[in-house]
């Protein structure tokens, strides 16, 4: 061996351990690294593949508040201006199928019976409304929502019979398992969605949010906590002639039979569009910001009176921030007691007002508090 070559072993040797030393562990670092994200990924697609698929229609929750309400359009940040939302009455009235009619025969031949009996105050058989379908699209240019809601007429007496969704029919199906798939929740018949309504989240003057709480003798959600406003479509009132109901309208008429508001004293936004996949009821959510009444000004108006004093037993008055709605929301005495649509719409309202930052981080801090 020439003196060259023990030169060059000298040196070939020193260079691998300097290499060995500086890259082995990151080396080792990285390979491991590579397989175990690879095997994280083939477990996942595992998963997927062989269990449930993932849905994209997930109803609003917030820990341990689960609701049945599905956010179909609307995330609180942009309004849906009136001019977006088109609505179209189509001809011939809902018809129930052949095995459901005799539960509307059974409905009408009780409330013959109350009346004639004395025994309590006939229901009103009132014309109302069902949604056809409810169609989403974009503008080209803003990417603004554009609907279009597609009503049939209907009534009372039709609306309670379709309400029996888990009753069994002669061949021992409901109509929930026959008509209804709960991976298309926006797909269903017409006479299972008997029922359109707004839902209004009031905020004051003084930033207090109106909680209101259901009567016990109302049908429809007894006793429990909801929107400050709640009102249904109804052909006899919010139909003039043969015009289509305007969803705004409906709002404020809401807004002054059961708080005695008018509207030039707040400002009205459309905040989204929900369903009730439960019991297939839809609503426009809004929320209005009174312009100068306060709280103490409203809880004296509404001693005064109000024409649909019945169908509330109590109003609470909540500070309309993140934090304090959401402590209200997941009381251990009200996070079972509220109408399924309530917690969505004050979700809403408060992040057109406050951020969908600000309201996540106050839910996400609450729900920590509880673990």
């Amino acid at each position: 061996m020439t003196g060259i070559d023990l030169v060059n072993g000298i040196v070939g040797a020193v260079l691998g351990i300097i290499f060995a030393t500086l890259f082995q562990q990151p080396l080792q670092n990285a390979w491991f690294t590579i397989r175990r994200r690879s095997a994280t990924t083939v477990r996942s697609l595992t998963y997927r593949s062989g269990g449930a698929p993932l849905s994209s229609w997930s109803t609003f929750s917030i820990g341990p508040l689960h609701t049945s309400a599905l956010v179909v359009e609307g995330d609180g940040e942009q309004a849906i201006a009136p001019e977006s939302v088109r609505v179209q009455v189509l001809e011939g009235e809902v018809v129930l199928p052949e095995e459901m009619a005799p539960w509307r025969a059974e409905i009408e031949e009780a409330e013959q019976r109350a009346e004639t009996s004395g025994t309590r105050v006939r229901i009103w058989n009132g014309p109302r409304y069902a949604v056809e379908g409810l169609d989403i699209s974009r503008t080209t240019l803003e990417e603004h929502a554009d609907v279009r809601l597609r009503l049939r007429p209907t009534d009372y007496f039709t609306f309670l019979a379709a309400q029996q969704l888990d009753r069994r029919l002669p061949d021992g199906t409901t109509p929930r398992e026959r008509y209804l798939d709960p991976d298309r929740p926006l797909d269903a018949p017409a006479f299972l969605q008997c029922s359109f309504g707004v839902n209004v989240a009031v905020v004051t003057a003084d930033h207090l949010l109106v909680v209101s709480r259901r009567a016990d003798h109302v049908r429809s959600g007894p006793g429990l906590w909801g929107s400050s406003v709640n009102e249904g479509l109804s052909r006899h009132i919010d139909s003039a002639g043969r015009n289509a109901p305007d969803l705004h309208d409906v709002a404020r008429r809401g807004m002054r039979e059961e708080l005695s508001l008018e509207p030039h004293e707040y400002t009205l936004t459309m905040l989204a569009f929900v369903l009730d996949v439960d019991r297939r009821q839809w609503s426009a959510h809004f929320t209005a910001h009174l312009t100068g009444l306060t709280g103490d000004v409203l809880r004296s108006r509404i001693s005064r009176g109000v024409a649909d004093r019945w169908e509330h037993q109590s109003i609470e008055y909540v500070p309309f921030r993140p934090a304090d709605v959401v402590r209200h929301l997941l009381r251990p005495d009200r996070v079972r007691r509220w109408a399924p649509v309530a917690p969505a719409l004050f979700h809403l309202a408060l992040v057109h007002t406050h951020g969908r930052s600000a309201v996540e981080r106050a839910e996400a801090q609450a729900v920590r508090r509880l673990r």
